[in-house]
């Protein structure tokens, strides 16, 4: 069995995709497979992927029409086979180490999941973070399952790329097709069958900073309105009805997290240039929302 299994999914990234894909090959740590799913590229990707499969045996490419960054992430995982999962999005880069050092903590720690940091890049600068503010005690190395849950609803750690995790984590779990930002319904669930969570306090994953057409550059438009309403409705109360199904210690304080959360982007989608019709829309997934509070906390 192959140690790791790197999950690229790709989409219309051939100006960045080499960068990305020969940070992957000059890896330190060789034992792993690189699924590549080519999610309907109209330029030139899945030529460029063609020329890696070519080139290194440990780079597999498999084609689909459109689905989406969830349906390809769910393409890779059917192929995967390695003993741990880790994700690389195509634009993005990550350190020569990067493998090497997830590993070596996973190692020292028995952990079933590794939740590593990024840098950003763009045009050649290069920015390291101060995640003081996510993880104030950055020489913690470990932390419960619980804890990096309660992250999650704050928007912290919420992204797949730039872990390590046992495949066996991933048995039965999926990610949402149709939505942006569709990490934030699946990691919360792998840290639940995780027994032991650790943080490499390590930039070594590489972000590229807002490219044009990134999901991070969409602005609003009162067009997406309702489908972003939607989402948020569909994430939270999906989250909530996770905790109550897994009977969670003190699952009344983790709910009103979530809630809190949910009315937070309600406001912030408040404060768009509503039409009428749009805040018809607003008031139908505000009353929805408040009706089923009400229910829950009967």
């Amino acid at each position: 069995m192959v140690k790791v299994s790197i999950g690229i999914p790709i989409y219309n990234v051939g100006r960045y995709l080499r960068e990305c894909l020969n940070s992957i090959m000059n890896q330190t740590f060789k034992d792993f497979e690189v699924i590549m799913v080519d999610d309907g590229s109209t330029d030139d990707s899945f030529m460029i992927c063609q020329e890696y499969v070519a080139r290194d045996n440990r780079f597999k490419l498999f084609h689909q029409e459109n689905k989406g960054l969830a349906g390809a992430r769910n393409t890779c995982l059917k192929h995967m086979k390695g003993e741990y999962i880790t994700w690389v999005d195509s634009d993005d880069k990550v350190e020569p180490n990067y493998l090497e050092r997830l590993l070596e903590v996973q190692a020292e720690t028995q952990a079933d999941f590794v939740n590593g940091y990024n840098y950003g890049f763009k045009d050649g600068v290069i920015y390291y973070y101060d995640y003081t503010y996510i993880s104030p005690n950055l020489d913690k190395l470990e932390r419960t399952p619980k804890e990096m849950f309660l992250g999650t609803l704050a928007g912290k750690d919420i992204v797949l790329w730039g872990t390590l995790a046992k495949r066996k984590l991933y048995r039965g779990v999926y990610c949402a097709q149709g939505k942006n930002h569709e990490d934030n319904g699946t990691k919360f669930k792998l840290y639940f069958r995780a027994n032991k969570v650790v943080i490499l306090p390590e930039q070594l994953y590489g972000y590229r900073v807002e490219r044009e057409g990134s999901i991070m550059t969409d602005k609003f438009s009162s067009k997406t309105l309702e489908k972003k309403l939607k989402e948020y409705n569909d994430t939270f109360f999906n989250v909530e009805n996770f905790v109550y199904y897994m009977e969670i210690t003190q699952s009344k304080d983790v709910v009103d997290k979530v809630h809190q959360q949910y009315l937070g982007h309600l406001y912030n989608l408040s404060k768009g240039n509503l039409t009428g019709s749009d805040e018809e829309k607003f008031e139908h997934y505000t009353v929805n929302y408040r009706s089923r509070r009400e229910k829950n906390l009967k």
